[in-house]
């Protein structure tokens, strides 16, 4: 990673478009009409579908001296198998992600030795992050999930984000560079490569890596830049962050891959930091503004949607003086969703009132981990033909019955 490089993000910052923000379940909000909640209520209690779930295809294994791991080397959002994020990133040693999350909180956001420069998000502190529920899965361990996230940077606008997943005596990982799409709650990932080469630099500053072998590049076991960047969001982005990607510097007419040379790097830990019990909140409200794809019962690809409103997130993260960590997250609001023509900007139908809600929760002891999430959303009135709902929820870990389901009830 250059200095050159690093330096340019100094005038992304200034260049870029920053975001405006002011158990399983968590008590449904008073402000819901009752027959709302007794759907909802209805989704929440009903029994988690039984179904086969099975190891993924295309497992590799990973060696360092005597240990190994198998593993899929990908992150799911449910059990199908279908990856989501490349894993590029493995902890072996003192390697629970407690002890990881204890490394990273224990520097300050002085990375200048290393030619990062004094600007957000390279002279960050990490945080507990607030982000999507994952799967993963080893062969020893079989499926878990991302009951520890940590983020470098803001929840917007651009930040280095990592998923850890404790497999056994190893964890396993992914992290990305990702920008907040304005206007919005989603983050588009622009890099596996950077983030990974973030993440190396700050385990180098912890000083907890085997002097014998502090760690070591895999073999090739994923697939190289995974994933794209949608066209209509790189050609928003400015030419210095584009450059400082590895992207094209004009605006494209398709997709751009997200860099990823697919190996990951293995960190061997020697030692730990003493964990630092205590309690984090995140609690703001992000303002919806943007055109969309129409997230459920979409006609087709070119069925979008002008949202508008805002949404509340709030997140507590713990880790208690028994060594056990949990966390808790809730998302909600009340928006206005308008169909619009994404060619002409044209608005094609009536506005509808929208309903989302939103849970994730997670701990991690010696003993156990446990991560699970619910998202519901609802568009209004059941008469208009563009109407509709999603829910979905997931369950993975420790003495949990692992189960996912999906229910889109469309007009």
């Amino acid at each position: 990673m250059s200095k050159m490089k690093l330096g340019i993000m100094i005038l992304i910052v200034l260049a870029f478009v920053s975001y405006g923000c002011d158990g399983d379940q968590y008590p449904i909000s008073s402000d819901l009409a009752d027959q709302d909640r007794i759907e909802l209520n209805l989704f929440l209690k009903g029994k988690m579908p039984s179904s086969v779930i099975s190891p993924p295809a295309d497992l590799t294994t990973v060696n360092l001296g005597s240990k190994s791991i198998e593993f899929w080397p990908y992150t799911g959002t449910n059990f199908s198998g279908a990856p989501q994020d490349p894993v590029n990133l493995i902890f072996v040693g003192q390697a629970d992600p407690r002890d990881i999350r204890a490394a990273l909180f224990s520097l300050d956001g002085d990375r200048s030795a290393f030619g990062l420069p004094p600007q957000a998000p390279f002279n960050s502190i990490w945080e507990d992050a607030i982000g999507n529920v994952q799967t993963a899965y080893s062969s020893s361990n079989e499926w878990t999930g991302s009951a520890i996230q940590l983020a470098c940077g803001g929840y917007g606008p651009i930040r280095v984000h990592l998923r850890l997943f404790r497999m056994d005596d190893w964890t396993i990982a992914n992290a990305h560079f990702e920008l907040l799409i304005p206007g919005t709650t989603d983050h588009q990932v622009l890099s596996w490569e950077l983030a990974k080469q973030f993440v190396t630099i700050d385990m180098l500053r912890t000083g907890l890596l085997d002097e014998s072998i502090p760690m070591m590049p895999t073999d090739q076991i994923n697939q190289p830049n995974f994933r794209n960047i949608p066209a209509m969001v790189y050609n928003l982005l400015p030419v210095e962050l584009r450059g400082l990607i590895g992207g094209p510097l004009g605006d494209v007419a398709v997709d751009v891959p997200i860099a990823g040379d697919g190996h990951a790097t293995v960190f061997n830990l020697a030692a730990s930091v003493e964990r630092i019990s205590g309690t984090s909140i995140q609690d703001f409200i992000v303002d919806f503004n943007q055109v969309v794809p129409k997230p459920f019962c979409a006609s087709g690809p070119y069925d979008y949607v002008q949202v508008e409103g805002p949404v509340h997130l709030y997140q507590e993260s713990e880790l208690g003086e028994n060594g056990k960590f949990r966390m808790i997250f809730r998302a909600e609001g009340e928006l206005l969703v308008t169909p619009i023509n994404p060619l002409t900007g044209e608005v094609v139908g009536a506005t509808m009132p929208a309903i989302v809600k939103e849970s994730h929760s997670s701990s991690l002891s010696d003993s156990e981990c446990t991560a699970t999430s619910w998202i519901y959303q609802k568009l209004t009135p059941a008469s208009d033909p563009n109407a509709g709902s999603l829910f979905r929820r997931l369950r993975v870990g420790t003495n949990l019955r692992n189960s996912f389901e999906e229910n889109s009830p469309c007009r």
